[in-house]
């Protein structure tokens, strides 16, 4: 069951209040020393915002990094690229995601796509943001590369209309490009404060290794088709 976002999400920006991160947090930037890519290695690029950089937590805690840990765990042999940009809207992310990929070593045999959650913390219209998804999707579907969308939900101080026209843009885009679909990326974390950093926007370690535990299985089950 889906969740809504708690008050905590009516903040204007992610960016609005911003602590002390370590330097290369704010892109989403891969230490130094991964092993090359082999070629039996599944590279799979994640790309989106802050919930993907791996905002005010150590990189090796980020949601690339856990990701990339459990579906080790599960014998599989993948590389998960972080390619999150604190603060992105789906426009920023729109005009680098040709850059982005182009900037990987091979093309990638998945892309989890997670764009759109400032885009409502901001008020932007829901109609923009689908057509820059709408956009990004055109892009990998014409790269052959298959997608993961993760979804996000409005927050109730935003209204019904809002609403209304913003929560079923993912459902209704991963049906038309035949996507996998992780409806709320954080379903069952956002309402447990446990899980959260202070900013009551997003998660800490132990809230990112929920969701990667919700997601981990579809993710797997892609890589594997």
């Amino acid at each position: 069951m889906l969740v809504h976002c708690t008050a905590a999400c009516t903040q204007p920006s992610d960016e609005a209040t911003k602590p002390p991160v370590e330097k290369g947090q704010e892109t989403g930037a891969e230490k130094p020393g991964r092993n090359p890519l082999n070629a039996d290695t599944r590279l799979v690029m994640a790309f989106g915002d802050s919930l993907y950089a791996g905002y005010n937590v150590q990189q090796d805690e980020s949601f690339p990094a856990q990701l990339e840990k459990a579906l080790a765990a599960k014998g599989l042999n993948v590389q998960v690229h972080n390619a999150g940009v604190s603060g992105d809207t789906t426009a920023a992310g729109l005009q680098r995601l040709a850059f982005a990929l182009d900037g990987l070593p091979r093309k990638p045999d998945l892309v989890i796509l997670g764009l759109g959650g400032n885009d409502m913390l901001r008020g932007i219209s829901p109609d923009q943001t689908q057509s820059n998804l709408k956009a990004m999707l055109d892009e990998l579907k014409k790269r052959d590369i298959p997608v993961v969308l993760t979804g996000m939900i409005a927050a109730p101080n935003l209204g019904q209309d809002y609403a209304s026209r913003f929560n079923p843009i993912y459902p209704a885009l991963a049906k038309q490009y035949d996507a996998g679909l992780y409806p709320f990326f954080l379903d069952g974390v956002i309402t447990d404060k446990a899980l959260m950093l202070p900013d009551g926007i997003h998660p800490n370690p132990k809230g990112i290794a929920k969701v990667v535990n919700g997601i981990d299985e579809m993710i797997a089950s892609r890589l594997q088709s």
